[in-house]
């Protein structure tokens, strides 16, 4: 219940009847403050009205007066001593600190924030605010939207800036990592970025020219030319041939590949198969389509798919694993809602992330345009969120309801979610 008197007071959702301290003395609100997320008081610089004295300084919230002391707060006068009002929802006893009294207030729960705030606590439908949605302006919703999309680009962004550091601030390694982590669609997103992380691309650089060699490369170092993965039976005269170029290869080169049993196949459409997935990426490899300043250079949504169109050849148009072949060969394209992924999951993030680095604002309004540009996600998320009125109409928009249901709706984080807010304030108990 802390966490909802700290909305109490930031919303200023205070009593009607004059506050008065525990001592008797009244108290006006001016400012609440700055809501303070890291450590020391819970608000920064409110400014308050104690009888005739106004005070400016830091305000600490506890559900009861006790908790001063449970937390040790008087003994810590460096963070507490500019502490000018103590605001709880239960008064047990005086608090000090420095041998000076802390002014205490009571701030009695609004009866109806308390009662949808449980009712959102204890909701087991999807979205649990669906009984606001409707009343909210269209001004209102698409604000909220729009910095969720922001803030899931920057979240991206710091999962590409932690590639970047590990590559030595290589961006072609980056580029070529984060894509990878995206062919895995989920299921295998995090084998695939383990398998990138260990392909040391200045070695496959130098055998660029024979699509053999970086076969073995990449389905060797993926683990998956182990012979406890293949059975007797499926160890065509293919495997035996990368078998041996890899094992030239990793003697050469002291390769250690990733354990191959990672890889997940079980409930999977052939198509999504790793192995398919990476002859997809060695197509895009050997045709010299990874390359970042390629991607920076294209334009709009459908330059950026022609660029990471991929297909399979060889051997892996008869193939979705090793061994035996399917009736009609074919090369297996990545389908144009699988391109759509690549450039919401990869692209975006990487020009975001790049102009962001190199301070260029006008690359980061492309990634944001981008995603303007592209269709909504279809997925049980957004349709979820259709249902009740909040259609997604663009990428932009679905990764934000994704967002907001990832980062508040599943963490129960309503009191920092807009809509959240909104239904503590306004929602009628008993209405739609």
């Amino acid at each position: 219940m802390e966490l909802l008197l700290h909305f109490t007071w930031q919303q200023r959702l205070l009593p009607l009847e004059p506050l008065l301290t525990t001592d008797g003395r009244r108290v006006e609100v001016i400012d609440p403050g700055l809501h303070n997320t890291n450590a020391g008081p819970d608000f920064f610089n409110a400014k308050v009205r104690i009888d005739d004295t106004l005070w400016v300084g830091n305000v600490e919230l506890h559900e009861r007066s006790s908790d001063w002391y449970k937390h040790h707060h008087e003994a810590d006068g460096t963070n507490y001593g500019n502490v000018i009002l103590h605001v709880v929802s239960e008064a047990d006893c005086a608090v000090s600190i420095a041998g000076e009294e802390v002014p205490q207030v009571v701030i009695p729960m609004p009866k109806a924030i308390a009662d949808n705030y449980d009712t959102l606590m204890r909701e087991e439908h999807f979205p649990p605010c669906y009984r606001v949605i409707p009343q909210l302006s269209s001004i209102d919703k698409s604000s909220w939207l729009s910095a969720l999309t922001i803030e899931r680009l920057q979240e991206k962004t710091e999962r590409i800036e932690g590639y970047l550091k590990e590559s030595c601030f290589d961006w072609e390694q980056t580029f070529f990592i984060a894509l990878a982590r995206n062919f895995g669609f989920g299921v295998n997103a995090e084998v695939f970025e383990l398998w990138a992380k260990n392909l040391p691309l200045k070695v496959v650089g130098k055998h660029r020219d024979d699509a053999f060699q970086i076969e073995a490369l990449f389905y060797g170092q993926a683990g998956l030319l182990d012979e406890s993965l293949i059975k007797e039976e499926r160890c065509d005269t293919h495997v035996e041939r990368l078998r041996k170029e890899y094992a030239f290869l990793r003697h050469k080169f002291g390769l250690t590949p990733i354990n191959g049993a990672q890889w997940k196949l079980l409930r999977m459409r052939p198509q999504n198969f790793p192995h398919v997935r990476l002859a997809q990426l060695l197509h895009l490899y050997q045709s010299k389509c990874i390359n970042f300043s390629q991607l920076l250079a294209a334009q709009g949504q459908e330059e950026l798919m022609a660029l990471l169109e991929a297909h399979t050849e060889g051997y892996w148009q008869t193939h979705y694993t090793f061994g035996a072949a399917h009736e009609t060969p074919s090369e297996k394209r990545l389908q144009r809602s699988s391109l759509q992924l690549l450039l919401i999951n990869t692209v975006a993030p990487l020009l975001f992330c790049y102009g962001k680095y190199h301070n260029e604002e006008a690359l980061c309004e492309r990634a944001i345009d981008l995603l303007d540009e592209l269709k909504a996600e279809s997925n049980f998320i957004t349709r979820a969120w259709g249902e009740i009125g909040l259609k997604a109409r663009s990428a932009a928009q679905s990764q934000a309801l994704i967002q907001l249901k990832r980062n508040y709706c599943d963490r129960k984080d309503c009191l920092r979610c807009r809509f959240g807010r909104y239904y503590l304030k306004h929602c009628q108990q008993g209405g739609a």
